[in-house]
């Protein structure tokens, strides 16, 4: 699933026959001139509406940590992101304090199994993703990651992410362990799409990294011209161009 980041970019993904879109807090936050997790709860919802309605594709809402530490919290979080319109979402055990960045493992599940409750019991049911982030906060610990995501499984989740977990043994335990399908964020060094479908891997995701290298063609493009005075970047425009105008409206 391609990670947008505003409606512009959710409308050309959706153009490009992708079968679904993600979210990403980190590129929403660039949107605004913020680093990742500086979004308050009421923007991100109010993102996550705005993307739902931009397109007909199924959406996949990053709600970070649902913006709460108690179970009861995280379930109104998911519940508002249902009432948008997504088609999943996703809940993270990261605490938010980079000096105590991890929920203790029976929190945590006590926040995915109010999270599932809140995704499976309305009127329409939503694809809960629930993540365990100890690869992106310091924490390369594979027995602790799996016993998180197997008590996630437990607790009701759908789907498993693991993000920055890219070594193939590793992913290959984490597999074998659990029994609902496992997402894996696709980074530099880490398996190719057709190796990690080939050990079992059910979807991938970008995160922020293509809003990111769009802003990176940007700072690109206007360095280019003042520094040198050039304006090889119109050949990326020249290819962007076809798809804006085919998919944009007026």
């Amino acid at each position: 699933m391609p990670n947008a980041w505003d409606i512009g970019s959710a409308v050309l993904f959706a153009s490009l026959d992708f079968e679904a879109l993600a979210t990403t807090s980190g590129g929403f936050a660039a949107t605004r001139g913020r680093l990742d997790g500086s979004m308050s709860r009421s923007e991100v919802l109010d993102h996550v509406a705005e993307l739902a309605a931009a397109t007909d594709l199924p959406l996949s809402a990053d709600l970070e940590n649902c913006f709460a530490h108690d179970p009861a919290g995280v379930a109104a979080t998911i519940a508002e992101a249902v009432a948008a319109g997504v088609a999943g979402c996703s809940v993270e055990d990261y605490r938010g304090d980079p000096a105590d960045p991890i929920y203790e493992l029976a929190q945590a599940a006590d926040r995915v199994r109010a999270a599932a409750e809140a995704a499976h019991g309305g009127p329409t049911r939503v694809v809960l993703t629930a993540r365990a982030e100890n690869y992106l906060h310091g924490r390369p610990d594979l027995a602790d990651t799996i016993a998180r995501l197997q008590a996630f499984e437990e607790a009701g989740a759908d789907v498993l992410f693991a993000p920055r977990l890219t070594d193939p043994d590793q992913l290959r335990q984490v597999l074998s362990a659990v029994d609902v399908p496992v997402s894996v964020l696709v980074t530099p060094g880490a398996p190719t799409v057709g190796e990690l479908a080939q050990l079992g891997v059910s979807r991938i995701s970008v995160g922020g990294a293509v809003a990111v290298a769009a802003y990176g063609a940007a700072i690109r493009a206007v360095t280019e011209l003042r520094d040198q005075g050039t304006c090889g970047y119109w050949e990326l425009a020249a290819a962007a161009r076809p798809a804006i105008e085919a998919s944009f409206t007026r």
